[in-house]
Formats: C-alpha cells, sequence, structure tokens
C-alpha cells in the first residue's frame, strides 16, 4: 500500500499536539517553508506560536535561540539544503554553542528535490551538523518513529538537527510495533552473516536487501541508526562481533557521516570488513529518488551486492 504521509507531516502533527495540549512554548519558525516543511497546519491553527522568517535561514536561527533563550520550545523548519548552510554559523553559535533548545528540522533533505539538482540537494547536511559540538544529528525511517522521535525531542531542552525527507516513504515499523529508545540504535532484524547499518530513508531498502538475502541463505542484521550523533557505538561493536563483516548505508556524501563514524569506533574497536554505501563526491544525476538511489546502488538489490562481497572479504 502506498504511504500518503511524510515523516515531517507527522512530526507537525506533534507539535500540534502538544499546542493543543496547552503548551505555548512550542512555536514553529519557517523560512517561507511551512508548504514545504508541512507546517501549514500549524501556522493556520495556532498563529500565535508560529513566525514566517521569510528566505532568511540566519535570521530564524537567531530568532529561534532568542527565543529559547527566553523560555520557549522552537521548531525552525526549512529545506535541508538551506538551513544547514546558509544558517551554518548560526546553528554553531547561537544554538550548540549557547546550548539553546532549538530543533532544526531539515527538510526534503538528501536527493529529496531530485531535479532541482545540486544546489537544492544536501548530501553534506550529516557531516557538517555532525561536526558541531553539542549538536547532535538524527534521521528518522519512517512516520512512527518520526513521531517518537518528535516527541521525544520536545521533552527535552538540548539543541539538535533532524533530517527527514520530502515525500512520503515506506514503513519500517507499525503503529503497534515501533521500539524507540532515545540515542539508541533500534535492531530491525537479526542475523549472524552480515551487518547493515542504516540510517534515514534508507533502513527500508537495507530492511529488503536483508529479506531478499534470507532467501539466498544468508542471514542480515539491520540496525537502524536514526541516532548519527550521538552514535550508539555499542550497537556497532555487538554487530560487528556478531557477524564479522559490516555494510553502512546512507544518503549523504562518503565523508564524515554514519559511514565514517561506524570506521572509527570498527577501526578502535572491533576491526572487520567493512563497505560504506552512500551518495558520490560528486553532483549526483538527475532523477527521483528511487531512480538516484539504483544508480549509485542504494536500493535493496546494490546494498544486497554490496553484504555478498564485503562476506567474502571475512
Amino acid at each position: 500500500m502506498a504511504k500518503t504521509k511524510a515523516n515531517k507531516q507527522v512530526i507537525c502533527e506533534v507539535l500540534m499536539e502538544a499546542a493543543a495540549a496547552g503548551d505555548r512554548d512550542v512555536v514553529v519558525v519557517c523560512s517561507d517553508s511551512r508548504g514545504s516543511a508541512s507546517m501549514t497546519p500549524f501556522f493556520d491553527t495556532y498563529p500565535e506560536q508560529a513566525v514566517e522568517a521569510g528566505i532568511a535561514e540566519q535570521d530564524a536561527v537567531s530568532m529561534a535561540a532568542g527565543m529559547a533563550a527566553c523560555g520557549k520550545k522552537p521548531w525552525v523548519a526549512s529545506p535541508a539544503c538551506f538551513l544547514s548552510t546558509r544558517s551554518y554559523e548560526q546553528a554553531k553559535v547561537d544554538c550548540a554553542y549557547s546550548n539553546t533548545n532549538v530543533k532544526l528540522l531539515g527538510v526534503s533533505g538528501g536527493v529529496s528535490y531530485g531535479a532541482l539538482g545540486m544546489s537544492h540537494h544536501s548530501a553534506q547536511d550529516i557531516a557538517a551538523m555532525a561536526a558541531i559540538p553539542n549538536m547532535r544529528v538524527y534521521l528518522p525511517s519512517d512516520e512512527w518513529q518520526s513521531g517518537k522521535l518528535a516527541t521525544a525531542l520536545l521533552a527535552d531542552d538540548k539543541p539538535a538537527y533532524i533530517r527527514v525527507g520530502r515525500n512520503a516513504v515506506a514503513d519500517v515499523y507499525t503503529e503497534d510495533v515501533c521500539p524507540f529508545e532515545m540515542d539508541r540504535a533500534t535492531w530491525v532484524r537479526e542475523g549472524s552473516d552480515v551487518a547493515i547499518i542504516a540510517c534515514g530513508e534508507m533502513v527500508r531498502p537495507a530492511l529488503d536487501a536483508a529479506e531478499a538475502l534470507a532467501a539466498e541463505g544468508v542471514e542480515a542484521t539491520v540496525i537502524d541508526m536514526y541516532c548519527v550523533k550521538p552514535l550508539d557505538a555499542d550497537a556497532v561493536v555487538r554487530a560487528a562481533e556478531r557477524t564479522g563483516a559490516v555494510v553502512t548505508v546512507e544518503e549523504a556524501s562518503p565523508f564524515g557521516g554514519l559511514g565514517s563514524m561506524v570506521a572509527q569506533v570498527l577501526g578502535a574497536q572491533c576491526p572487520c570488513p567493512l563497505t560504506c554505501l552512500s551518495l558520490p563526491d560528486a553532483p549526483v544525476i538527475t532523477g527521483t529518488s528511487p531512480e538516484v538511489f539504483a544508480h549509485y546502488g542504494l536500493d535493496a538489490a546494490g546494498i544486497a551486492d554490496a553484504a555478498h562481497a564485503v562476506i567474502a572479504r571475512k
């Protein structure tokens, strides 16, 4: 069944539920992006808790930091390609260094904007945001996990960057079965031959790859590393010790993101064969997200091929 609800829409619903329950400190700030961020319902229902900054991401983040310093709980929702670059200094200084309770929601991340090209792609945001001290980085995998993550983030008072895609994605979990522990990876599937560690929209194809591998007699562990920073290093080591081979999958640059972090952990604590799948260090081809993923081996078939190859290196 085709999905009709994007992760960003679920986050809006969580924020609206908090406002409906009487939390007047929840504020949404947009940069001419309420439509693309699926925040229009919040703006229409709670106009006194919504701020339109216009196409001025730096101002949006700085205003949010000021609100947070006054006790508000602002969420800045803006395209990831602009939020992670134009307002990088404000994210570093006004949010992370100042330790303000600002949640930066980068929408339409990765290659979600498709044919709009490199100007609208955000392959670098994970590495860039993770490099800022005191900035957490999260990539929820589906609508159910997005809701759990947003609820948990509303309950804390630390800065964070959350990246979601543009469109609805296939479920990894269900409404009734969505295990979630803050800053702990979720073990989606367990196997003994290879571990596939993925984040964000790559978790579903990783699980599909594992199911295809199982049909061939290869049992794969699948780990949903939604918490890229702080990385769940214990989960990485446990998976490597159990399987002896690891594949990472991310819709991001090959440098400084999930693959790099996993490599650092394995190199220090549990060396084993590792393959890191990612977008290339180059402008990506033009196409829809599924077309781009297939081209670069980030679909189920490509992940399964990478798993076979890394197993052969054991």
